[in-house]
């Protein structure tokens, strides 16, 4: 299994995402997800903010409205 976050909440998520088509890339830093056709995000490692899940959360949100 790839790892995605330290926070396991996330990196439910991005599995979540995974399944429905999207594409997680790996970079030196952060990890991206990338949806079909309309942009990408940052997936943070190792969140250390107490509202990193909810801030991923609204991410994922605004780029599938776009």
């Amino acid at each position: 299994m790839t790892h995605y976050s330290n926070d396991k909440n996330i990196a439910r998520l991005v599995r979540q995402q995974l399944r429905l088509g999207w594409l997680f890339h790996h970079g030196k830093c952060h990890g991206k997800l990338t949806a079909p056709g309309k942009g990408s995000i940052p997936v943070p490692c190792t969140p250390s903010d107490c509202r990193a899940l909810q801030n991923f959360k609204l991410m994922l949100r605004r780029l599938e409205c776009r």
